[in-house]
C-alpha cells in the first residue's frame, strides 16, 4: 500500500473509492490490509490455482510524480494516480472485460447461434 507497513488513512479513503467505483463493474471487489482484491468469477482464470483473473491493486506514492499517490496492480505497473479513480476503475475494469466463463461463450444465442 504505502512504503510503511502500516497503511495511512488517506490511502485507504483512496481505495474505498475505488471499489465503489469497481462497483459498477459487476466485478468482486474486496478490500484488506493489503490492498483491493478485484476478481472477475464471471470469467475462467488461467489455471487450476486461479480459477477466475483476480489482482490485487495497492497505492502508494510514486516517486516519479513527485510522491502522489497512485494505483498499483500486483506485479507494480502503475494504473493511474489515486485522485483519477474514475480513469483507474476503467482501466482495472477493461483488464477484466470480455473474458466469460466457457460455458457463456457456448451457449446458443436469440437465433440458436453458438456465441
Amino acid at each position: 500500500m504505502t512504503d510503511t507497513s502500516r497503511p495511512s488513512a488517506s490511502v485507504f479513503a483512496c481505495l474505498g473509492a475505488l471499489m465503489n467505483r469497481l462497483d459498477l463493474y459487476d466485478l468482486d471487489v474486496r478490500i484488506g490490509r493489503c490492498g483491493l482484491h478485484v476478481s472477475n468469477p464471471r470469467a475462467d482464470g488461467c489455471c487450476e490455482g486461479a480459477p477466475e483473473p483476480a489482482d490485487m491493486i495497492t497505492c502508494r506514492s510514486r516517486a516519479e510524480d513527485g510522491g502522489r499517490l497512485w494505483f498499483f496492480t500486483s506485479w507494480g505497473e502503475p494504473i493511474a494516480e489515486a485522485e483519477r479513480v474514475v480513469d483507474a476503475a476503467v482501466i482495472i475494469a477493461g483488464r477484466f472485460a470480455g473474458a466469460r466463463r466457457l460455458e457463456a461463450r457456448r451457449a446458443p444465442g436469440p437465433r440458436g447461434r453458438v456465441r
